[in-house]
Formats: structure tokens, C-alpha cells, sequence
């Protein structure tokens, strides 16, 4: 693995709905004559750009040729806008948002890197590109295969949800806000008919271990898009990446093959 200087800044945004979004990224320092391929990083729900293996990889990827900026959604992070207003919809939002910041900042866009629901989003958002345009891979990382299942166990978790139009849910530690609006929304998407149109080189992680996104999320998005996608099994690993930085160092080195891969052949 050749390594390299990076150099990271934060930026600014306009979000889908007009928030400003945070985000940072993360540059070889030194490319040379041709330019770097550029990323856009979408992390999990109720995550943010500064999540320890979403610094990990977009840092490492960075010292392997890639540009990347990490972003915060829309109510996260460092991000204007209140989460409980927030969905799929706007998730999708602010990544085509990040994707045309990014394009005008740092330079086409040739991959979407999704984690958990960010991956979700990377999936349904790349489904629009098609062969020939700068966007030459799609990598998601425990991604499940619709947007349902968040609503399932969501509500699950606070079955007065749908009664009272918002309720409460502790995840990671935190209590957070979830309107009835979101879960219908989630609700509405089709996200296998969009990962079905995928036309771009796919790569899917995830880990027969994950037990917040199971593995047949990965065996599901494998058969609607193949033979476009390739699986990589994370053995071990959990939905977090965070019991073991071999895993990270393992991801990292994946997802910069396959973007080199696939960016050199545009």
C-alpha cells in the first residue's frame, strides 16, 4: 500500500433543504500531475462525519490517493436543521448536495462511500448515475436493503410513535427525537427497485456478525444489482467497526483498490 501525506479542512454547505451542512476533507497532499479520485462519505443514522472509523477510513484513503470529504447530515453533527424534521428524502438531499459541493471544490465526483443508512442513501442516490458519467463505483459499508426495516425497529423501540406523532428512542446513548413523518417516509421508498437499476461497479461490506444490520441485507443488494457488485465479508467484525482497527485498516485498503480500480477505467 503506498502511502502518502494528507492534508484535511472543514467546510461548509447548503443542505437539501437549505441548512448549512459541516463537513471535512480529507486530501492527499501531494497528487502529482493527474488528480486524485474524488469520494463523498455519508455516515449512519444518527451518526456524523466524525465517527472513529469514518475519520479511519476518509484518512486513509486520503494517504492512498483518494480525496474524500465526510459530511454531516442535515440535523447531525455539526449541521444546522432540526433531525426530527429529517428522513430518507433529505438524506438523499443533502448527499446530491454534498456530491455537487464536492464536484465544484474538489473535482468530479467518481464514488459514493455509504455507511448503514448512509450507505442506503449512497445506493438509492447512485442508482440515478449511469455508466459514462464521473461516478464509477458505489461502496456501502453494513447497508441494509430497504428503508422499512429502520422503521420497523424504530417503532418497535417506541410503539407510541405512530399514536402521537413523535416520540423518544435511546440509541448509542443518546435520546433522540422521531416523528411519525419520518417513519412514514421511510416507509414510502422502494429501495430495491432502485438498487436494481444500479448500473456502476458495487462493492458491498458487511459482516456476518453485525447485529444491528444482518447479513442478508448484503446477500439481498448482491442479487439485485449482480453482476455490478462484489461482496467483501467483514468475519468478526461488528455493524460499528469499532472492536478491532485491523478491520478499518482491512476496509480501507478494500474500498481504495476498488476505487482505483474503477475511476482509472473512466
Amino acid at each position: 500500500m503506498n502511502v502518502t501525506p494528507r492534508r484535511s479542512y472543514r467546510v461548509n454547505f447548503p443542505g437539501g433543504d437549505g441548512d448549512s451542512l459541516a463537513g471535512i476533507i480529507d486530501l492527499p497532499a501531494g497528487s502529482g500531475d493527474a488528480p486524485s479520485p474524488v469520494a463523498v462519505f455519508s455516515h449512519c443514522f444518527t451518526c456524523n462525519k466524525d465517527l472513529k472509523a469514518i475519520v479511519r477510513i476518509s484518512r486513509s484513503l486520503a494517504e492512498q490517493g483518494i480525496a474524500v470529504l465526510r459530511f454531516d447530515m442535515t440535523g447531525l453533527g455539526g449541521s444546522e436543521g432540526d433531525f426530527a424534521r429529517t428522513n430518507f428524502t433529505s438524506n438523499c438531499n443533502d448527499l446530491r448536495q454534498a456530491i455537487r459541493f464536492a464536484s465544484g471544490e474538489i473535482g468530479p465526483v467518481a464514488a459514493l462511500i455509504g455507511h448503514s443508512f448512509g450507505g442506503a442513501a449512497s445506493l438509492a442516490v447512485g442508482s440515478e448515475f449511469s455508466a459514462g458519467s464521473s461516478l464509477s463505483a458505489i461502496i456501502t459499508l453494513a447497508a441494509p436493503s430497504d428503508t422499512a426495516q429502520l422503521a420497523k425497529l424504530l417503532e418497535r423501540m417506541n410503539p407510541s410513535i405512530p399514536r402521537d406523532g413523535l416520540g423518544t428512542v435511546t440509541i448509542g446513548g443518546r435520546t433522540w427525537s422521531i416523528s411519525k413523518e419520518m417513519l412514514d417516509d421511510f416507509r414510502s421508498h422502494d429501495l430495491p427497485s432502485l438498487i436494481g437499476k444500479i448500473g456502476l461497479p458495487t462493492l458491498v461490506l458487511h459482516s456476518p456478525e453485525d447485529q444491528t444490520v444482518g447479513y442478508d441485507h448484503a446477500i439481498r443488494i448482491m442479487g439485485l444489482i449482480n453482476p455490478n457488485a462484489s461482496l467483501v465479508t467483514l468475519h468478526g467484525a461488528d455493524h460499528l467497526l469499532a472492536k478491532n482497527a485491523d478491520d478499518l485498516t482491512y476496509v480501507s485498503a478494500s474500498i481504495a483498490a476498488f476505487v482505483h480500480r474503477y475511476a482509472a477505467s473512466q
